[in-house]
């Protein structure tokens, strides 16, 4: 199917074509990047909700953040940050080759202790990094993000591990790996049971949940 709906999707741009298949080639992390369909989706909602101000939690490549910034306001910034030095690095150098490139912000280090120090309040907010932290970020930037803006998180069905019929085949997957899926699972059910909140789940990829602030 999604092989199928990429082929519907309209094309990536030459930037973040080249970002994809140099992943692909170079990383052994490939299957981390957002990739065609899910980028084109994440540049639709922030082309529909016009942001002027994006916090990325997780930049690997930057594919997702330059994605995003296609729809940022004239005066509106991007912040990302990677806890990586390699692939910050990477990212960095891409950004620098984009006409966005002067609206991205990135930062290295950890998440947790960075959110604190950024004085903004948030338009959008994309959640995709360290799985066992998800409701700590949640936490941290849902005070700053305005009324009615919006979170995304990515991997919400974590490889298909949160779904109950396959948790017979956990034992087979490494400490890491239950270890994460456990956590999007928590995660889930924590945004689940919020009333504070508007969310539905995107079935693309490996699950988005989109998130509304009341």
């Amino acid at each position: 199917m999604q092989e199928y709906a990429e082929k519907f999707t309209s094309p990536e741009d030459e930037l973040l074509h080249e970002i994809n298949d140099w992943t692909r080639k170079n990383s052994s992390g490939y299957t981390m990047l957002s990739g065609h369909l899910q980028g084109k989706l994440l540049e639709m909602i922030s082309c529909m909700i016009r942001p002027k101000r994006i916090l990325e939690i997780g930049t690997f490549m930057g594919y997702s953040a330059l994605c995003m910034a296609k729809g940022l306001t004239g005066d509106g910034q991007l912040h990302t940050l990677e806890m990586n030095e390699k692939d910050a690095q990477s990212a960095r150098t891409f950004f620098n080759r984009s006409s966005l490139g002067d609206k991205i912000i990135l930062h290295t280090g950890n998440a947790l202790k960075l959110i604190p120090d950024l004085k903004e309040n948030w338009d959008l907010v994309f959640i995709d990094a360290d799985k066992p932290a998800y409701i700590e970020y949640f936490n941290l930037v849902l005070p700053q993000v305005r009324k009615n803006g919006f979170i995304l998180a990515d991997n919400i069905f974590f490889h298909g591990e949160v779904f109950e019929d396959n948790t017979n085949d956990l034992s087979k997957n490494t400490q890491s790996q239950r270890k994460n899926g456990k956590a999007i699972r928590a995660f889930n059910e924590f945004i689940r049971d919020r009333t504070d909140i508007d969310k539905v789940i995107l079935t693309v990829r490996d699950g988005l949940y989109l998130i509304r602030k009341l």
